[in-house]
């Protein structure tokens, strides 16, 4: 055995040693990113992609395989300001040694070509670079030289397939969907981190059926994000998901038809899996704007028409805070059918325009319901109610939930809120960190009280 295991070390020593870094942009080795060896690249090569003031108009596929202590990662270089190198899809040009298909469906693709070859890309990483302008509005010019335009689902990072992958601090803008990530029953996409990235002004207008963004993996985490407004006019959801192993964690989350939209999968290794039966939302903060889309801020279930498939599983949704300035009414959940259950604990749910106008539930479903902050006259529901709501009565209502400065976005407590301190204790619950505006993160202030919602207050160091 110990022999195994420094032949194994020697080998991740010399992937190391071997790897290679590839510098793109004005008076570097690569004028251009398309000259980079996309169809090479060894575990542990890195691609730097450099600022320059006019964007990159280049669209290629990643389809190489790293490794787990020596990943390929592309990485953008800020400008002097801070500003990420821009990738536009938008006139851009997919280099002629590549040769991969569905040109028409990203600006970036991982996975799904000849050359490279095909296989499972693996241990990938894309950080630092803005990504945008791949809809039908936009035109592209393929491997052959011919003029294409792109389709209404294409997608700033388009995932046909990987493993392992990591998507970070990106902004993905201007596309029919911003993130599109897939599944097959002959290839699940696994272990995905979408992490600190913003994503708004996707979606198409008039349409129900693309998203800020659109997955669909064997494990896949979202942490740090900020999801913005999606194109004016498109009716998607901000974040749709049909993953196995779904964490969504520490992010803000704004408009949408729904915030969340968490259905069923298509993908059989999914649907076998454990972890479909097991969502966790936690820490995010999901704000409503007025009036926009659906009154429902959470989707789980499925949405495929048969409820075969659907996820009938738990939804854990613990320490979020939900802020709805709707003039009409909102609803928090709605789960599919009567086989979907919820637990919902230490969340903030505030309606700007009283707690009447507030539903726990749209009609089915079973959900559980534990201490949770709300303004007094909410409802069940505004239908009938077809499912069960088994609240154990801890309830905190008050006229206000004290937010530190809601008219400048700062949904922190005051030290005066009811909701300070009185969270209640979740067993296995990794509450660790909490969201910081934007994109960042911080570790979670543990005074051994924890609060309500989604940011924990600050308590002030006493003087001795």
């Amino acid at each position: 055995m110990r022999r195994f295991a420094g032949v194994s070390l020697l080998l991740g020593l010399s992937l190391c040693a071997a790897a290679e870094v590839y510098e793109v942009g004005p008076g570097k080795t690569f004028e251009a990113i398309g000259l980079a060896p996309w169809a090479a690249l060894q575990p542990g090569d890195t691609v730097l992609i450099h600022w320059r003031p006019e964007p990159y108009r280049e669209k290629w596929v990643i389809c190489r395989q790293g490794a787990e202590d020596a990943p390929i990662t592309v990485r953008g270089v800020p400008g002097p300001e801070g500003q990420l190198p821009v990738v536009s899809g938008d006139q851009a040009l997919t280099p002629a040694p590549l040769n991969y298909w569905n040109e028409a469906r990203g600006v970036i693709k991982i996975g799904g070509a000849n050359v490279p070859a095909d296989l499972m890309p693996g241990y990938v990483a894309i950080e630092n670079l803005e990504i945008r302008s791949a809809r039908p509005s936009y035109q592209f010019t393929d491997r052959y030289g011919a003029t294409q335009t792109y389709a209404l689902n294409a997608a700033a990072v388009y995932v046909e397939k990987g493993e392992h992958l990591t998507i970070r601090n990106c902004i993905l803008r201007d596309c029919g969907n911003g993130l599109f990530i897939g599944s097959s029953n002959a290839a699940a996409t696994r272990d995905v981190l979408v992490d600190s990235n913003l994503v708004f002004d996707n979606g198409n207008a008039g349409s129900l059926y693309e998203h800020n963004s659109y997955t669909e993996a064997l494990g896949i985490v979202f942490q740090f994000n900020r999801y913005g407004r999606l194109r004016a006019g498109a009716l998607g959801n901000n974040l749709k998901d049909r993953s196995a192993g779904l964490v969504v964690r520490y992010n803000w989350i704004e408009g949408g038809n729904r915030q969340l939209d968490l259905v069923d999968a298509g993908a059989e290794p999914l649907l076998a899996s454990p972890r479909y039966s097991a969502t966790h939302v936690y820490g995010n903060l999901l704000l409503e704007p007025p009036d926009e889309g659906n009154r429902q801020i959470v989707h789980y279930g499925g949405d495929s028409g048969s409820s075969r498939n659907f996820r009938k599983g738990t939804l854990f949704f613990y320490h979020n805070t939900i802020v709805s300035t709707r003039t009409d009414r909102t609803t928090l959940f709605r789960l599919s059918t009567n086989e979907e259950s919820c637990e919902a604990s230490n969340n903030i749910f505030y309606v700007s325009a009283g707690g009447k106008t507030l539903s726990l539930v749209d009609s089915s479903g079973l959900l559980r319901v534990g201490r949770n902050w709300g303004m007094p006259g909410w409802v069940a529901t505004f239908s009938k109610l077809d499912g069960v709501i088994d609240d154990d009565g801890t309830w905190i209502t008050s006229d206000s939930p004290g937010f530190a400065d809601p008219g400048e976005r700062d949904f922190g407590l005051t030290a005066e809120s009811a909701c300070v301190d009185t969270a209640v204790a979740l067993a296995d619950l990794p509450l660790k960190s909490q969201y910081v505006r934007h994109q960042r993160g911080e570790e979670r202030p543990d005074d051994g009280k924890p609060d309500l919602g989604a940011l924990e207050l600050a308590q002030p160091v006493k003087k001795e």
